[in-house]
């Protein structure tokens, strides 16, 4: 069953989602919603947000040498790593 109550659109066009909706559908303070203009009206989702760390040339480097297994993937990386403008030899690493 699909229960509507009225919310009221305040100042700057925000609206207070009651608390037992915050509370089933995880909405939270400084949280994100994805807003999905629909035939009926707006739907409003939770959204999820994942932190995104880039890596640095130099910790890709010592990613691609420390995994490699064997000689072969080792010149491999060797060659990738040559490929991102740095030295083998100036990074930080344990060879297969």
């Amino acid at each position: 069953m699909v229960k509507t109550i009225p919310v009221k659109i305040g100042k700057r066009h925000t609206m207070v989602i009651p608390a037992p909706w915050r509370k089933r559908f995880g909405f939270a303070e400084g949280g994100h919603v994805l807003a999905e203009a629909t035939d009926e009206g707006v739907l409003l989702r939770p959204a999820a947000t994942v932190a995104v760390r880039r890596y640095s040339p130099e910790e890709k480097a010592a990613f691609l040498l420390n995994n490699a297994v064997d000689a072969a993937d080792y010149a491999a990386a060797v060659k990738a790593v040559c490929k991102l403008g740095l030295s083998p030899d100036k990074i930080k690493h344990r060879r297969p």
